[in-house]
């Protein structure tokens, strides 16, 4: 492999942290490598404890290095949660060169102007996407590069996050003995893979419902409209299951996996399966049928959260339909639950790549097409093999620049 055609995605979750590698050809994506390990130090989408978190993360890329054969240095990182917020700014610059030429340079530094902004101490920008470029006051421009023009301006959403989760999610991410590359919004990576250009133009709710978090992001005019995060997912399902068969959540998620629906109707009398009881050794048998009617009402709930969360934000007339992604949306009878609650176009997404055709890897994938599509990659694993060894091998790496230096400093002082 060449060294710059590697970009790794990190997405810390409540029930698992994933880690995905991308081989980028010549524009092309190919997923290479898939790391997975169950979740521990995170609670409806919030980090609750450091160490448990980084053994998570370690576990996951350990498992995604054995995969392919390679060790990982550079990670980028997915982040969600009800702390972001979006504000739009504007941004205005003089175009540099002399032939009014403009070039990457000047969309760097209107993009930089964009960022100038007011915010509160506890608050930092996470992303910037533009929305449109304007030159000399023409607007409609997605790519500016090489027209004519004396002045450039960009409007953009400005997307921000709370500082303490940010750095939280960050010092996790360094412990595990990684870089990091960049910080994304899950939720705009998870459209750029789930969403059409019609969709965003039209006015579309992407919902991604994992299993401690529901983050709804609402796309309008080919961009980021508005994002909000509902503490309600998958995490529900298996606790009312656990509770209304009255065995283990494990059990329960299992059980879940294998024969959950989300829609009575869709369900099988005939599909039935035992289940060994908390407190005793004795095996219940129940149908299809009944665990169903444990999982639609909550399936219903959170839909009708999502439909009123919509609402709240202003949006409920003004979008088309209603795209789901997530792990919790793998269930079979979960789009006819979901068309029946939202009253609306509903459909699932999910990548279109071998090994990771799952709702659960939306966000994952979303990542490496995002980097590979708006920040050109920026040679993530120049160092992939090299900064891997290194981490292994510790501080006698750096030592040795400064042992060479005095050997020639005493060399020096003899001449």
């Amino acid at each position: 492999m060449s060294s710059n055609d590697i970009i790794v995605s990190l997405d810390i979750g409540t029930s698992k942290v994933r880690a995905i590698i991308g081989e980028v050809n010549n524009g092309a994506i190919n997923i290479i490598g898939v790391g997975s390990a169950d979740s521990e130090g995170i609670r409806k989408g919030a980090i609750v404890d450091i160490d448990q978190t980084v053994q998570s993360i370690r576990n996951a890329i350990e498992h995604a290095e054995r995969m392919v054969g390679i060790q990982i240095s550079d990670v980028y990182v997915g982040i969600q949660g009800n702390h972001i917020a979006l504000q739009t700014n504007h941004g205005v610059v003089a175009v540099s060169n002399e032939d009014r030429e403009i070039g990457e340079e000047d969309i760097e530094r209107v993009v930089q102007a964009a960022k100038v902004v007011a915010l509160p101490p506890e608050r930092e920008i996470i992303n910037l996407v533009p929305k449109q470029y304007l030159v000399d006051g023409l607007e409609g421009i997605s790519d500016p590069r090489g027209m004519i023009g004396v002045r450039l301006e960009v409007e953009a959403t400005i997307v921000t996050g709370a500082k303490t989760a940010i750095h939280n999610l960050m010092r996790c991410v360094e412990k595990a003995g990684l870089r990091i590359s960049g910080v994304i919004l899950m939720s705009l990576a998870s459209g750029v893979i789930s969403l059409t250009k019609d969709e965003k133009m039209m006015g579309t709710v992407l919902a991604d419902i994992g299993a401690g978090s529901c983050t709804i992001t609402i796309f309008e005019q080919g961009g980021l409209a508005a994002t909000s995060t509902l503490p309600i997912g998958g995490e529900y399902v298996t606790n009312d299951i656990a509770y209304g068969l009255r065995t283990q959540s494990d059990q329960a998620e299992k059980i879940k996996l294998k024969y959950g629906c989300s829609y009575i109707g869709d369900a099988a009398e005939d599909v039935k399966f035992k289940v060994l009881r908390m407190g005793s050794n004795v095996e219940k048998e129940f149908s299809q049928v009944d665990l169903a009617s444990i999982i639609e009402p909550r399936m219903q709930e959170i839909f009708s959260l999502i439909k009123q969360e919509v609402r709240r934000l202003g949006y409920h007339d003004k979008v088309s339909s209603y795209v789901l992604t997530g792990g919790a949306v793998t269930m079979p009878g979960t789009l006819a639950l979901a068309q029946a609650e939202l009253e609306s176009t509903v459909r699932v997404a999910l990548p279109d790549y071998i090994g990771v055709r799952d709702p659960a890897y939306s966000s994952g994938v979303g990542m490496i097409q995002y980097v590979s599509k708006y920040m050109g990659a920026r040679g993530t694993t120049s160092t992939v093999k090299k900064a891997a060894s290194s981490r292994k091998t510790g501080s006698t790496a750096s030592s040795k620049p400064g042992m060479f230096e005095r050997i020639k400093n005493m060399f020096n002082e003899f001449i």
